[in-house]
């Protein structure tokens, strides 16, 4: 075998048993095997370079030097290599039956929300909807609650600071969903017939049925000659169509500025009955706020708490269950 052959075939043997080298011991008796400076293979390749002709050592050298670079080089990249953190190999058994996705399902309290607003659509209520950040006119004065009521006390409501608030200030977390009527009734000329669901916020002690954040639905019918009749006609049939006919639903006179007269909404719950919302006869004021003809047009608005119905529905027993997280309790509806 001629000089050139044997360095061809040195180069590809030393790449390939550097190749297959899987630990840095092992590239390390490649390196010594293949370039050691006593007992390496170039080291007898480059001493039978001195029985060439002299006019072919020029390109022997040439090829020599090409060849020893090559494996330099491919023994410092594979020992950088073999240096990286190697990856856990995994064995796939594919035989084995594949890991079931779990499947997310709809929050209690959206699940409610959606049926709401399914009764209330058949029942001929549109939806609308409404900012939770408001101002004062649309949570307060346009709802006929005065300056020194104490709904507007500070320690009833959450304030905001908003830069540049202009005129609409002060602002706040709304404090309850009977801001929408006010702002549909504003651009809607009569007949209204609207629905409103979403988040209200009130600094309450949170306990078993109060949440200093919780959910909303907001009923408003405003044409000619709507009653009280209408009111408690709808309200139970809401209340049924959710909660079965069985259900038990009972109206305690009450007081709200912005209705009159004015109910409190309760429904049976075990051997006791519990508050789920305020109703009431649009109040005239209220009506000539957005301007309507209170002479001409008469209207009812009640607003719901959507937790506690829930909790109803569900047999939930405290309203902090809804908001834990606790997937092993969420899982269950």
């Amino acid at each position: 075998m001629n000089l050139p052959e044997v360095l061809d075939q040195y180069q590809a043997e030393a790449l390939q048993a550097i190749a297959d080298c899987r630990e840095p011991a092992d590239l390390e008796d490649v390196r010594i095997r293949f370039l050691g400076k006593k007992k390496g293979r170039l080291k007898d390749i480059q001493s039978q370079l001195a029985t060439a002709k002299p006019e072919e050592r020029p390109e022997l050298g040439k090829r020599f030097n090409t060849a020893k670079q090559s494996v330099e080089s491919a023994l410092e990249a594979r020992k950088e290599e073999l240096a990286q953190p190697q990856a856990e190999i995994v064995q796939l058994d594919v035989s084995l039956p594949g890991q079931p996705m779990l499947l997310g399902k709809r929050h209690p309290v959206t699940r409610t929300v959606d049926d709401f607003k399914d009764i209330a659509g058949r029942l001929g209520f549109d939806v609308a909807d409404g900012p939770e950040v408001e101002d004062d006119y649309h949570n307060f004065v346009a709802l006929n609650i005065p300056e020194d009521h104490p709904a507007r006390d500070p320690l009833d409501n959450f304030y905001l600071a908003v830069a540049n608030a202009g005129s609409g200030g002060p602002w706040l977390l709304r404090s309850q969903t009977s801001t929408v009527q006010i702002r549909v009734m504003e651009k809607t000329p009569p007949p209204v017939r609207i629905v409103s669901t979403g988040r209200v916020y009130r600094p309450d002690t949170v306990d078993a049925t109060h949440s200093c954040m919780f959910h909303q639905m907001e009923g408003l019918y405003i044409d000619s000659g709507v009653t009280m009749a209408n009111l408690k006609t709808v309200l139970k049939m809401i209340a049924v169509q959710y909660l079965g006919d069985d259900i038990e639903i009972r109206f305690r006179p009450s007081f709200f500025p912005f209705t009159e007269p004015s109910v409190e909404v309760d429904i049976q719950w075990g051997d006791s009955w519990m508050e789920v919302g305020g109703a009431g006869m649009v109040d005239p004021n209220v009506l000539k706020a957005v301007g309507y003809d209170p002479e001409k047009v008469s209207g009812f608005a009640f607003g719901l708490g959507i937790e506690r119905l829930c909790m109803k529905r569900y047999g939930i027993r405290d309203i902090r269950l809804l908001y834990e997280n606790d997937v092993r309790f969420l899982s269950q509806f």
